[in-house]
């Protein structure tokens, strides 16, 4: 078995291994995971924080050995809660590096940081006040950052950045918890997922007070939730309907 380390900002994580491939995810800097299967070009990857497969081009990360790999895994992460923030090579060359960035490896990447870091489980409280960071990010399919994410991204950094680990999909996440049977049973930073036509779970979002909910439609943006589902404000309608409300804290 091989193992690496994203050693970039943020890379792409595709459904198969070529340039035009589906994006399915991102790999942000310092998340380390297993390496598969590996070819000439592309590497087939699974995350360690969230078993999710795909893949990932061979010249955006590095090899770690087992230990190390081990040792990442060990540890409390530590993330980078700044929107944009730079570590430096030893050549001092600066490197960007975005929100929700693993910090662990900084030794095994001979980089040094001295921006703002969080670490452990943090209040439930927190959950709304860390979806405010993503607050009119533009939607991206399998996009994980302010500059592009999806609905299950977005929920899942929110929950990561304050010490919690959900799923990658929408449909995984709502395997994850405690159903409420009411919206009235709930409390701000509780998940609501929702589904199509054939009843398969496409959609995710954060419950906030007042029967608000803040999800990633197009952007990431505040809306109604009633029990149908979510009104959208600007359009004036229903864009999709409530399934089921987890609490996952």
């Amino acid at each position: 078995m091989q193992y690496g380390i994203c050693s970039l900002s943020v890379v792409p994580l595709r459904n198969e291994p070529m340039d035009s491939s589906e994006l399915v995810s991102q790999v942000l800097y310092g998340e380390h995971f297993k390496v598969l299967e590996q070819r000439k070009n592309w590497s087939k990857i699974r995350l360690a924080f969230d078993n999710y497969e795909g893949w990932l081009d061979n010249k955006q990360y590095i090899e770690i050995t087992e230990v190390q790999y081990n040792h990442l895994h060990k540890s409390t992460p530590k993330l980078s809660i700044d929107l944009v923030e730079f570590i430096q090579d030893t050549n001092e060359q600066l490197h960007p590096i975005l929100l929700g960035s693993s910090l662990n490896g900084l030794s095994i990447l001979s980089h040094s940081h001295d921006g703002s870091i969080t670490e452990g489980k943090n209040a439930k409280e927190n959950l709304i006040r860390t979806a405010f960071l993503y607050l009119n990010t533009p939607y991206l399919w399998g996009g994980k950052t302010p500059f592009g994410i999806d609905c299950s991204g977005f929920t899942q950094m929110v929950y990561k950045l304050n010490g919690y680990r959900l799923l990658r999909d929408a449909s995984q996440q709502a395997t994850q918890g405690e159903p409420l049977s009411f919206i009235e049973e709930s409390e701000p930073g509780d998940l609501a997922f929702f589904d199509n036509n054939e009843g398969l779970i496409t959609h995710v979002g954060i419950i906030m007070e007042d029967n608000y909910i803040i999800h990633a439609h197009g952007k990431v943006r505040i809306d109604r939730l009633d029990h149908s589902g979510i009104y959208n404000v600007d359009k004036r309608t229903h864009t999709h309907k409530l399934r089921v409300i987890k609490k996952i804290i």
